[in-house]
């Protein structure tokens, strides 16, 4: 569009029109009896450009438009931005929408087109997928409206301009709470686990009554009461539920936009919230030389504002992972028998080995489950047929690293040490399961 004064842009309709008269002009010089024709038909169109100028800017209201943005953003996730437009002309309308939308996108060619009758409004729906946590810039909201005649265009400006913050997946957080409450998790691979084991604490003594177990009868409150009284136990609640984010450079390779580290902390919000809505005590920090963004396991009623706010600050610092000082952390700071849910990478048996001394130490202790990633990005040319030298050189190095991550899985069940090997997409399923296993089971 070609601007010829202040918010007026010339259409492509005008462009071609214009060109054909151009090239009808030239063509006359040939056949000289068109001309007349030809200049008819120019006079016709500059009557209809100052028609089209009168219609665009005759009407005060012209277009009202409004852009709706949560408050916050959800990461790695689909969020809806919504555009409310309304038309005052009086006749139908054609727009066009630019918004102006953070550059974190890169979308160079986002535009919206549509029509809009008389005196009508409507709502629109586009869609953004952050893949970064921080704070994310709009712009203005800018519309293009033209006549049916469609030779120009009038822009119209909304300073909608606002920063919006973009924190971990609380819709993947909201997702699997709903899916909980409708039971409704088995259609996402969430097994149902049978109850093999039992984590019980004593509640209050009771009068017997049929059915109850005659294995918890407590014989001294039955002698002196002079009727049969029963112990009521309850399942153990409230065990510490510590997600352990490894924030080192082995946590910034990127899988469908997102890095591991980003997928670590949606799984960590979401775990912490069925941790506590399972009565138990959530808590996390993440490591790398150092321990940092601390949250003591608790149950308070804050305590997943807190934890979200700490994940949204958590930033990979591209440094070397030191495992002895989170023994040595964990040592120091977790006095009680906890769940530690270990998110981390190894690419191969030797990283693991190197700190299999410190994760076997914290094992001996707590309850650990190391989780780490399937490089998908491998397995592509694992499954893929290979044709030539090249194709076969790449298939057996990634199924050499594939094999590998099979080694590493093997090497810490040896330990006793609980595993997770997953794809990224499906970390946070994956975590569920296991934790609701290990409930089931009894282990903490």
């Amino acid at each position: 569009m070609k601007k010829i004064f202040k918010n007026i842009y010339l259409q492509r309709r005008f462009f071609i029109v214009l060109s054909s008269l151009v090239l009808s002009f030239l063509i006359s010089y040939m056949v000289p009896d068109i001309l007349g024709a030809i200049k008819l038909l120019f006079y016709i169109f500059s009557l209809i450009f100052l028609v089209d100028i009168i219609l665009v800017l005759a009407s005060k209201g012209g277009i009202s438009a409004e852009r709706i943005v949560p408050e916050k953003l959800s990461n790695g996730d689909e969020n809806e931005i919504e555009i409310n437009l309304s038309n005052s002309y009086l006749f139908p309308v054609g727009l066009k929408i630019l918004d102006e939308i953070p550059h974190q996108f890169q979308k160079r060619d986002f535009g919206i087109e549509t029509t809009l009758g008389k005196g009508k409004e409507k709502a629109f729906q586009y869609y953004l997928r952050p893949t970064e946590r921080g704070v994310y810039s709009f712009g203005n909201l800018n519309v293009f409206a033209h006549s049916p005649i469609g030779l120009i265009s009038k822009k119209y400006t909304f300073g909608n301009a606002r920063e919006v913050p973009v924190y971990p997946s609380f819709l993947q957080l909201r997702k699997y709470d709903l899916m909980a409450f409708t039971n409704r998790l088995f259609e996402y691979g969430l097994k149902k686990i049978r109850r093999i084991g039992h984590t019980m604490e004593f509640e209050q003594i009771k009068d017997y009554v049929q059915g109850d177990d005659i294995r918890n009868i407590n014989w001294k409150a039955t002698a002196k009461k002079g009727q049969l009284m029963v112990n009521q136990y309850q399942d153990e609640k409230s065990q510490p539920i510590y997600s352990v984010i490894d924030k080192g450079r082995v946590m910034k390779m990127p899988f469908n936009g997102l890095s591991l580290l980003d997928y670590a902390i949606n799984a960590t919000l979401v775990i912490s919230h069925i941790a506590l809505k399972k009565q138990d005590k959530a808590g996390m920090f993440a490591f790398s030389k150092k321990m940092e963004n601390r949250v003591v396991a608790e149950r308070r009623s804050s305590q997943m504002n807190l934890i979200l706010e700490t994940l949204y600050n958590l930033e990979t610092n591209f440094e070397e992972s030191d495992y002895s000082r989170l023994y040595a952390d964990i040592k120091r700071n977790i006095n009680h028998r906890s769940l530690i849910l270990l998110y981390s990478n190894f690419e191969t048996l030797d990283a693991l080995q190197r700190q299999l001394p410190y994760l076997q130490a914290i094992a001996k202790q707590h309850l650990l489950v190391v989780i780490f990633f399937e490089n998908t990005e491998l397995t592509k040319f694992v499954d893929e047929k290979a044709e030539t030298i090249q194709q076969i050189f790449e298939k057996t190095i990634a199924e050499k690293f594939a094999y590998e991550k099979k080694l590493i899985v093997n090497e810490l069940r040896k330990y006793g040490i609980q595993t997770i090997l997953t794809k990224p997409e499906n970390l946070t399923i994956n975590t569920i399961n296991k934790y609701l296993e290990i409930k089931a089971r009894g282990l903490i």
